[in-house]
């Protein structure tokens, strides 16, 4: 299946200002919200939807929510903790609506929606501070709180699946995991869940400092639908750390790297061909199951991986639970 690609590239080319970024809620709120795209949802919904768009007629099957940010550790950079829930709600809310409308006319080919849950701006096994080795700026509890309340929103406004995405620190993303379960067991209902992390260096290492395998075995207690890797290196790049997951993995495998490395000017110049003839090699492979793209790709981009992926068949998965092979 194939995932959509970048939100933050899109809403670039908007060359949105201050004002797109307010209502008359939020008229008078005394700090600067322009860059809080998550925000959008509310005040341009018009802008959300029309990206939401385009990568649909690209022929993605999934397409993320446009909350990478959405929980009150990151919000609180805009003095918006208040608003998570509703950001959230409607981020899903917009999202469920553009992918009714595809499905609706093409029942063949039915969409889904991923809640989109990024890291956060805070980490809870490194510390920020040099001189302080041993502190923290957020607790594993305090986390919980932040990703449930995201979860909650993501879920109520009718996602049909969980993404943890972008990880940075395994132990973020078991936070996000313990809430999400949490979650579940208060609401009575699941659904979905993928997870994806991010190799920050060629040492083939999370930020963290954890490798890929033991990123898997690290969140191999949750019931995940899939696991996969973003962002960072490129499509190239994740290749051999692919072919980890593969080879270990009892779920099904995704990716959605970036559209090659940023230049000097934090701009993403590989096109759209040459990122599909790097994804292509996942799927010549049979290493995936869900293929996307992450910043810098735009629908022109997942237009050709979504060619590239009509020739291939979906990876199978052919590793035991990872306590059956400890």
């Amino acid at each position: 299946m194939v995932l959509d690609g970048a939100m933050g590239t899109m809403i670039q080319r908007y060359k949105l200002e201050e004002k797109d970024f307010r209502n008359d809620r939020l008229k008078d709120h005394p700090y600067p919200l322009k860059g809080n795209n998550d925000l959008l949802s509310i005040t341009r919904p018009d802008v959300i939807k029309a990206i939401h768009r385009q990568y649909f007629e690209a022929g993605a099957d999934i397409i993320e929510t446009n909350t990478f940010g959405s929980t009150t550790v990151a919000q609180a950079d805009y003095h918006l903790e208040s608003w998570v829930y509703e950001i959230n709600f409607q981020g899903a809310k917009i999202a469920r609506e553009v992918a009714d409308e595809f499905t609706k006319n093409e029942p063949q080919k039915p969409r889904f929606v991923a809640g989109s849950m990024g890291p956060t701006t805070k980490l809870a096994s490194m510390s920020p501070d040099v001189n302080n080795p041993g502190y923290r700026a957020i607790t594993f509890d305090q986390l919980v709180v932040a990703f449930k309340e995201q979860a909650k929103g993501l879920i109520d406004g009718g996602v049909d699946l969980l993404l943890i995405e972008t990880i940075t620190d395994t132990l973020n993303a078991k936070a996000a995991l313990f809430a999400i379960q949490e979650l579940f067991d208060e609401m009575g209902k699941q659904i979905p869940i993928m997870i994806s992390g991010t190799i920050t260096d060629a040492s083939g290492r999370i930020l963290s400092g954890q490798t890929t395998e033991a990123f898997l075995i690290s969140v191999s207690h949750a019931p995940l639908l899939t696991i996969g890797l973003n962002c960072a290196l490129g499509a190239s790049a994740l290749r051999p750390y692919l072919q980890i997951l593969d080879e270990k993995a009892p779920f099904f495998v995704s990716a959605h790297p970036n559209a090659g490395l940023p230049n000097e000017f934090g701009q993403y110049d590989q096109g759209p061909q040459d990122m599909a003839d790097q994804v292509e090699e996942y799927l010549k492979e049979g290493l995936v199951n869900i293929v996307g793209g992450c910043c810098g790709s735009t629908p022109d981009h997942i237009r050709k991986i979504a060619e590239a992926a009509k020739k291939y068949k979906p990876r199978v998965i052919h590793s035991a639970p990872v306590e059956e092979s400890i």
